[in-house]
């Protein structure tokens, strides 16, 4: 269906459009009236150890350098102490009647906590973070008062950022407003849509009763507004958004979902369901397996939604809960594109072709930033978009700047190659495109390869590894030992191209394996303290998109995070998924009839691995370009699959019936 199909249809439907329209902004505008603007003030309190235990020499003398790491302990049974129902009780007693947060300071390793207080009255909103502050010094006393702690030992709190001057927070205000004005918009535009539908229904069958009529041929109206659009061309738009603008830089309103990709794949999901519900679209058959993976997935979300209703969950825990279901409808709209909407084979293969080929631009990108010491995303600046990630200043690891390109993050960056990887390889082989010339088929695999170990992570290299695992074996033995032979010269290069990364690499490795890498003990540390929040709520967790690094810690781990939000419900509908997409590549090898396909369902089992191995080192589905990648591979892949079953259906069709003809020719009798 064209826009202008589309625009035709809500003109006809005006009568739905103008009235829930006008409703949405008179909601909105009276929000905007009587909703009042919330103000938020904060302190800093620094805990300092005791002068027994410090030791200060007589001539240094300044006590907030004693706030050291050894008491991080002591700050977290302060902050679940103000945190409980007792503190609330009293704080409302002397006069915090606005909620307040309690929490260490984003990005610090030392005892340092951040008391937050937010109202709508800017004046006491300050009276109450003074008192907020003042308590907290108060509780600490009391504790040690309680534990009989001696006075030379006892622990002191100490103001280092003040009650600052309250901060107007509209952000909250104004994204009420505009759920109400875009419910109302989407609703208005479904409704019509589905009119339509029910009456196109209704023609063909009073056209189906009546004798047809010869009828002059109608000449469709040329303009961009009625060319045809199908999913091919909304997934290169997301493919464009989602590639050259940084995946940090979002709507403000929106948060981390709210990348400009994100709101087209969602337009793009508007789209189909106009497509479908106005009778244009058919879902493409031997295609639902993956979206009822997908239902699966959405249950989880849907019952961890609840669970985090039906307890008492903070406004940022909120606000992070819807975010987390505006995430899955943007994974839905991925997989239902690439699925449902795929009518032609032959569009789903330049789909394809035109991941590999904007994604080895990406990897281009990582090989500047590798070089040139330098993140080209940070120079990048769109008017209306904000960063939603902290960090995105360039990481160094040894002596390397580990390059992130358009991406939030290098783990992300790596891991969003690794997935493609497989693709590039198997269109290089592709016998279709040998007539190309040598470097269009062999840059894209140049490109993404070689830019997996300049990220200098283990994420990369376990990537390339499973890829060649998976993919090299299954080769003719003169392509085996070609590939080898290749892969073995690459490390050659590498070692005398950019001397100190291969021993880089090797020292990471060598120090997970023996327990004494920092990053990976403090990860081990995090499994256990994500320990209590699941016993909490086991089955259900506490809320998709609940469980940030703000309020809680990182989890360096998809699996933990998917437990810790979503429960054991959550993580068998993640392995689901991971699942399908196996599923998908081997079902494809088993069926296909040409070498080209079975060489294209070990891609999908190789990129499906890759994502089940690699979302265990880092939380991989919080990261919007590497989530975007999987979901649009994983649809493929059950696209890809339903054509390849469809393709064997029809070559089987003619033996079928050859043999029953066979079957009912008359059998000739030997007479005697």
């Amino acid at each position: 269906m064209s826009i202008g199909e589309i625009w035709a249809i809500l003109r006809r439907r005006w009568y739905f459009m103008v009235p829930f329209t006008v409703l949405s902004l008179l909601g909105g505008a009276y929000l905007y009236e009587t909703v009042p603007v919330s103000y938020q003030s904060q302190s800093s309190v620094a805990l300092l150890d005791s002068s027994a235990v410090a030791r200060l020499a007589p001539t240094f003398g300044n006590p907030i350098s004693n706030a050291g790491g050894s008491l991080i302990v002591t700050a977290d049974v302060l902050i679940r102490t103000l945190e409980s129902s007792d503190a609330a009780k009293e704080l409302h007693s002397r006069g915090v009647t606005d909620p307040y947060t309690t929490g260490f300071a984003p990005d610090s390793e030392s005892p340092l906590l951040v008391l937050s207080v937010t109202g709508t009255d800017r004046a006491k909103v300050l009276e109450e973070t003074d008192t907020l502050t003042a308590f907290a010094g108060e509780q600490l006393d009391a504790l040690q008062a309680a534990a009989k702690v001696p006075s030379a030992y006892l622990v002191q709190t100490a103001p280092v950022v003040l009650p600052q001057t309250p901060v107007a927070e509209s952000k909250n205000r104004y994204q009420g407003i505009a759920a109400v004005v875009i419910l109302g918009v989407v609703s208005a535009f479904l409704l019509s849509i589905l009119v339509e539908g029910v009456t196109v229904v209704r023609r063909r069958r009073n056209a189906a009763a009546r004798p047809r009529q010869a009828r002059a041929p109608t000449r469709e109206r040329e303009g961009w507004l009625n060319r045809r659009v199908d999913a091919t061309a909304i997934l290169t738009v997301y493919l464009a958004l989602a590639f050259f603008i940084p995946s940090n830089l979002a709507l403000p309103a929106l948060g981390g979902v709210g990348t400009p990709a994100n709101v087209f794949a969602l337009l793009g999901l508007l789209w189909y369901l106009a497509t479908w519900l106005g009778g244009r679209i058919l879902p493409a058959p031997g295609t639902r397996f993956v979206r009822v993976s997908m239902c699966v997935l959405g249950t989880a979300v849907l019952m961890a939604y609840i669970a985090d209703a039906m307890r008492e969950s903070s406004h940022q825990e909120v606000l992070g809960a819807d975010r987390g279901l505006i995430g899955y409808l943007v994974w839905v709209s991925l997989v239902v594109l690439t699925s449902a909407a795929m009518q032609e084979r032959g569009r789903l293969d330049v789909l394809m072709r035109r991941v590999v080929v904007l994604a080895s631009v990406v990897a281009a990108i990582g090989f500047y930033d590798f070089f040139a010491a330098t993140n080209i995303a940070d120079s990048i600046h769109i008017p209306g978009l904000q960063t939603s990630v902290a960090q995105v200043s360039a990481m160094d690891r040894g002596a390397f700047t580990r390059p992130r390109a358009t991406t939030a993050q290098p783990l992300e960056f790596a891991g969003m190659l690794a997935i493609l990887l497989p693709f590039a390889i198997q269109q290089a082989f592709d016998p279709v495109r040998r007539h190309r010339h040598v470097l269009r088929r062999w840059a894209p695999v140049v490109l993404m390869g070689g830019a997996l170990p300049l990220s200098v992570s283990r994420t990369s290299i376990i990537g390339l590894l499973l890829v060649a695992l998976v993919m090299v074996p299954r080769w003719k033995p003169a392509r085996r030992w070609a590939a080898i032979g290749v892969m073995t010269a690459s490390v050659a290069v590498f070692k005398v191209l950019v001397p100190g990364l291969i021993g880089t690499i090797t020292a990471l490795f060598a120090s997970f394996l023996s327990n004494s890498d920092s990053s990976t003990q403090a990860r081990t540390v995090k499994y256990s303290a994500i320990v209590p929040y699941l016993k909490e709520h086991p089955l259900f967790g506490r809320g998709f998109g609940t469980f940030t690094p703000d309020l809680y810690f990182f989890t360096d781990n998809q699996y933990m995070l998917t437990l810790a939000e979503m429960g054991v419900l959550g993580l068998v509908a993640l392995l689901v998924l991971f699942i399908t997409g196996i599923h998908h590549g081997g079902a494809i090898r088993r069926l296909a009839r040409t070498e080209s396909d079975r060489e294209l369902g070990q891609a999908f089992f190789a990129s499906s691995l890759v994502a089940l191995v690699s979302s265990a080192t880092f939380d991989s589905l919080s990261f919007p370009m590497f989530a975007g990648m999987f979901f649009l591979v994983l649809g493929a892949g059950g696209s890809y699959l339903g054509f390849v079953r469809r393709e064997a259906a029809a070559a089987a069709a003619p033996a079928v019936a050859r043999k029953v003809t066979e079957d009912r020719l008359p059998q000739l009798v030997e007479s005697r």
